[in-house]
């Protein structure tokens, strides 16, 4: 009799055997495929020079594009002033340098003051503070879902970090005030994040655990809570650490440039931002993207992107380039910085501080070309933004045109020019992402897609990741 089972086991094999055999010969690089690849390099003499050049150099040095260094100049025909460079040293804290100097360039002409700046680290500490608490609510939240499920890996993958955008400034100042930069200096740890960023983050995710742990039959709402708060306490002791307990209340002179008095006054982190900025932040400004994959004038909300569990999502309405120009112009014409975000680290000249897509020639020395689009680089995760800056300046040509945009940084005085950095505006157009603009610069009818019910994207999406560079 013949047995059916051992017949089908070897069929399988043989079948298996046959498969993995035609994998290997489809994708492996075999002997015969190596021999076309390496005949297809030739060796020439001009090849060898060329391998000598780029295997003993640094390639950016070899391609710089001479006949655009001519074109390079600094004069910008609009621009709004500023005083002071900031630096974020060795963190990822760019939104909120950006987003402090939209504040500060506000208070500093109001006041006519001089170098001026609003305490990082005052806010830094509420911030991961919150982050952290966002965090173990939303574990809370999944906690029923499979440990691999996409939002929990979503979530263990984006523990903490000093990353975010410009909700954070919305939803932290809103909540906790602003107080000078000299009432809470930077400490050695708000300056240099890795090391506090890796404990807090190993720290949470233990305690994520640990929540997992909890049986949730019945009303545990009271037991979770409570847990929560025994883990925040942890946490909050870990910040006073690294970067000291905030200020509740202080004493302020604030002085003009000359040096004159204009007031006295005792303080709360809130009254102060009250008196001194005073607007609803979140009835001000709006941000808008420019994302060539998805459709435009529609409403886009990323789900549980924000920096505090009762704060608001990440919302943008998606625009083509030339009208988010348009409201950029306006803005600086009007002598008002704006958030702004980019891909910072493409076509950038370091030696002059200038973002230009002619700055290198990487083609002509690989004898290939680097063709794909802004919306194939999103499309191929080669491209989004990395890093915020605060965009201050542009020059517009006798056609009414703008050629080139500036904007503050916050890597010191010394980076870049001036610690600004220039932009062509072709760069402008390929590597731009987000604006954040004050109401009262938006047309009426880009106003009105406010009130539109938003597309919800998932955070996991590569477009949002948070501007940390």
């Amino acid at each position: 009799m013949i047995n059916m089972k051992k017949i089908s086991i070897i069929i399988l094999m043989i079948c298996s055997s046959l498969f993995g055999f035609s994998q290997n010969q489809l994708d492996g690089i075999n002997s015969q495929m190596l021999e076309k690849i390496q005949q297809a390099y030739k060796n020439t003499d001009q090849d060898k020079a060329l391998r000598n050049a780029v295997a003993s150099n640094k390639i950016d040095n070899l391609v710089v594009n001479l006949d655009n260094e001519a074109k390079y100049d600094t004069y910008f025909s609009n621009r709004v002033k500023s005083k002071g460079i900031s630096d974020q040293k060795s963190s990822g804290r760019c939104w909120m340098f950006s987003g402090f100097n939209v504040l500060r360039s506000g208070m500093i002409a109001k006041y006519d003051l001089g170098e001026f700046n609003f305490s990082h680290n005052y806010i830094f500490f509420y911030d991961q503070l919150e982050k952290s608490n966002l965090f173990l609510s939303l574990v809370i939240k999944y906690k029923d879902e499979p440990l691999d499920s996409k939002n929990n890996e979503w979530l263990l993958k984006n523990v903490l970090s000093d990353g975010g955008q410009f909700t954070g400034i919305i939803d932290l100042v809103s909540k906790y005030g602003l107080v000078p930069s000299t009432v809470q200096p930077e400490t050695y740890n708000s300056e240099n994040t890795r090391i506090i960023d890796e404990l807090l983050t190993l720290k949470l995710k233990e305690f994520a655990l640990d929540l997992r742990a909890i049986n949730s039959k019945g009303d545990k709402k009271e037991l979770f809570e409570n847990k929560k708060v025994e883990m925040l306490s942890t946490i909050y002791r870990m910040l006073v650490l690294a970067y000291g307990e905030p200020v509740k209340e202080f004493t302020y002179t604030l002085r003009n440039s000359s040096g004159k008095e204009i007031s006295t006054e005792k303080y709360t982190p809130k009254s102060f931002y009250e008196k001194h900025i005073g607007k609803d932040l979140a009835k001000t400004y709006v941000m808008f993207m420019n994302d060539p994959t998805r459709p435009y004038y529609k409403l886009y909300e990323i789900e549980n992107d924000r920096h505090i569990i009762d704060g608001i999502n990440w919302k943008y309405i998606n625009l083509p380039i030339e009208e988010i120009k348009e409201m950029a112009i306006a803005s600086i014409k009007d002598s008002t910085m704006m958030y702004f975000s980019c891909d910072v680290g493409k076509c950038y000249n370091r030696t002059k501080g200038l973002l230009d897509v002619n700055n290198y020639d990487y083609g002509v020395l690989m004898g290939t070309s680097f063709s794909m689009n802004k919306t194939q680089r999103i499309q191929t995760l080669a491209s989004g933004s990395s890093h915020a800056m605060t965009l201050c300046g542009v020059d517009i040509n006798k056609e009414k045109k703008p050629t080139k945009w500036l904007v503050e940084n916050s890597w010191g005085a010394s980076a870049g020019w001036q610690g600004h950095l220039i932009m062509t505006d072709d760069w402008f157009n390929e590597y731009m992402f987000r604006l954040v603009v004050d109401r009262k610069y938006i047309p009426s009818k880009l106003l009105k897609i406010l009130d539109e019910k938003p597309t919800m994207l998932p955070p996991w999406d590569p477009m949002f990741a948070e501007d940390i560079d």
